[in-house]
């Protein structure tokens, strides 16, 4: 997963347009006195406030999920490049996915970074502003370049959907397309209220996620989005107490916990069958009911983070958890 190695989360829902630090002021995207329509435009992003004059127009984005809230939001025009997928994009964005020069397979230099001549930066993961790397927030914003972290990744509480939804709306006004993101929300939302409708009054599942891991398993936690689409697909993580968005479990814990379904999280180079033989020729884990009974569902990797896929992934993660409803 991206987040957590720089050095290395189906049906969609349909495109608009045809398609932490401490607090600290970034500098605006445009010169003062000269405000675009609906601007200036204030937003605070993980404890730092950014003032816009105006929509940035030559942008960075690091991360599929942050990728695809652009193209989401028929914003390939103001993209100069990409990085780092973690599986392959959406069918409904790749038209608009094709036009963006891809800067680095992962994260790209800080060279490669500034040579694309950026004015804001958003990323996916805390890794994406890796200051060890140069691309720091506050090294960007010394050379006048605005950032974003998504917000699954600021210091706060758990994520929920209106997390999103709030992700979501600040992009668009930070972009000046406030109404895009206004029929993007009312879409997800009633993509989310459908699900919740034809689960009523189902029991939850107890749930396991296996993203990774061979002496520990990597899991979800539960501050993540993850969590959330977990609960509203009808699951119970049984990592919640977890207090981060992903972390380690050893395997008794998986064992004492008993999950009734194990979700596997797609990505990378290890494939689901690879992933499953390893949960299956464990004798640690034959007496876990998953196991026994051979219950797992399978989501992408960008599904399951703070992005526009989550909407549609909670409905599909419920079809594999609750398949007679």
């Amino acid at each position: 997963m991206s987040w957590r190695r720089p050095l290395l989360p189906a049906l969609a829902l349909v495109p608009l347009l045809a398609a932490c630090s401490a607090p600290s002021e970034q500098a605006s995207s445009a010169k003062p006195g000269k405000s675009a329509p609906g601007f200036p435009y204030t937003v605070d992003n993980c404890g730092v406030k950014t003032t816009y004059q105006a929509p940035p127009k030559r942008v960075v984005t690091m991360n599929q999920h942050v990728t695809e809230v652009m193209l989401a939001l028929g914003l390939e025009k103001s993209l100069v490049g990409t990085a780092y997928l973690d599986d392959t994009v959406l069918p409904a964005y790749k038209k608009a996915y094709d036009t963006v020069p891809v800067l680095a397979k992962e994260y790209p230099s800080k060279e490669a970074l500034l040579a694309a001549n950026p004015d804001f930066v958003y990323g996916g993961y805390a890794s994406a502003f890796d200051a060890k790397d140069g691309r720091g927030r506050d090294d960007l914003k010394k050379s006048g370049i605005a950032t974003r972290l998504n917000t699954e990744y600021c210091p706060s509480g758990s994520t929920s959907i209106d997390d999103l939804y709030r992700e979501v709306r600040e992009i668009g006004r930070t972009f000046g397309v406030p109404d895009r993101a206004e029929t993007w929300t009312r879409a997800a939302r009633a993509t989310v209220t459908a699900t919740e409708k034809r689960l009523r009054g189902t029991p939850p599942v107890s749930v396991f996620v296996y993203d990774s891991g061979d002496k520990t398993a990597f899991t979800a936690g539960g501050k993540g989005i993850g969590n959330e689409l977990i609960t509203r697909a009808g699951g119970r993580n049984v990592f919640a107490d977890l207090d981060k968005a992903f972390g380690d479990a050893t395997w008794e814990q998986v064992v004492d916990r008993r999950p009734e379904i194990i979700v596997i999280y797609d990505y990378g180079s290890t494939t689901v069958e690879q992933k499953k033989k390893r949960l299956l020729d464990d004798p640690a884990l034959k007496d876990v009911p998953a196991i026994k009974n051979r219950r797992f569902a399978v989501m992408p990797l960008s599904d399951t983070v703070l992005g526009v896929r989550v909407p549609a992934a909670v409905d599909k993660l419920a079809a594999q958890l609750h398949p007679a409803r």
